[in-house]
């Protein structure tokens, strides 16, 4: 498995409210978890890297010898649960905290099968001779989309593009939807923030992947948000089969 991975602030923030973690379990066991922090002051920041750090956490001491696909399907689940309600406890205990919250995107993948879990509007994408969304954007837009009331173009430039419906820490409870498929020889997963999809289409996204070599495409994907205005943190991960 190879992975490379890059973040940056962009160039309109001060602050770096992004945050990630990549790496691997034993020789075939890969994973990679990206938030995308929000709130006032650095509680953003302190949510994206909770976040990160007690999922990576949960997964690694959670790895025993024969664990399926399907374990790490529920270890995901109970990973960002057990997030969720560290990020929420530590709003509630501390006023610079409140409203703090994230979101994340999680990937593991076990020789050939990928477990996915995610909550927000960061994203996982399947690159192939394609390019697929795995996730659904947990946002105002996305609801607005499916219930007809606009077109995938129209929320581009949406006034409520960057309102998300459901985040890591902002209740004591959430919502998390998980996914299972199989990774082909050279196919790859890019996990990545809103930094770099509401500045770089799917389309361009993709067309990276086929100049480069995937050793590169994390900072080009940077190079190109930031050429597009880099209003945003940004964040790519790639986990190539």
């Amino acid at each position: 498995m190879r992975i490379y991975s890059k973040i940056d602030i962009g160039k309109e923030r001060s602050l770096n409210q992004d945050a990630f973690f990549a790496g691997e379990i034993g020789e075939d066991i890969a994973f990679a978890v990206v938030c995308d922090g929000m709130g006032g002051a650095n509680a953003g920041d302190i949510a994206s890297q909770t976040a990160v750090k007690t999922i990576s956490e949960y997964i690694v001491n959670s790895y025993r010898r024969k664990i399926t696909i399907h374990d790490f399907l529920k270890i995901l689940k109970n990973a960002i649960l057990s997030a969720n309600i560290t990020v929420y406890n530590m709003a509630e205990k501390d006023e610079n905290l409140k409203g703090m919250g994230t979101t994340v995107v999680v990937a593991v993948v076990k020789g050939n099968e990928v477990a996915i879990a995610h909550v927000g509007d960061s994203r996982i994408y399947l690159i192939n001779n394609e390019i697929t969304q795995l996730t659904r954007d947990h946002s105002v837009v996305q609801t607005l989309i499916e219930s007809g009331e606009i077109t995938p173009e129209d929320a581009a430039l949406h006034p409520r593009k960057n309102v998300i419906t459901r985040a890591l820490g902002v209740e004591a409870d959430v919502s998390v939807d998980t996914a299972e498929l199989v990774l082909q020889d050279n196919e790859t997963l890019l996990l990545c923030t809103d930094g770099l999809t509401n500045f770089v289409t799917d389309e361009d996204i993709h067309e990276t992947f086929k100049q480069n070599d995937v050793s590169l495409v994390p900072e080009k994907l940077i190079e190109l948000a930031n050429a597009g205005g880099g209003g945003d943190n940004i964040t790519a991960v790639t986990l190539t089969k």
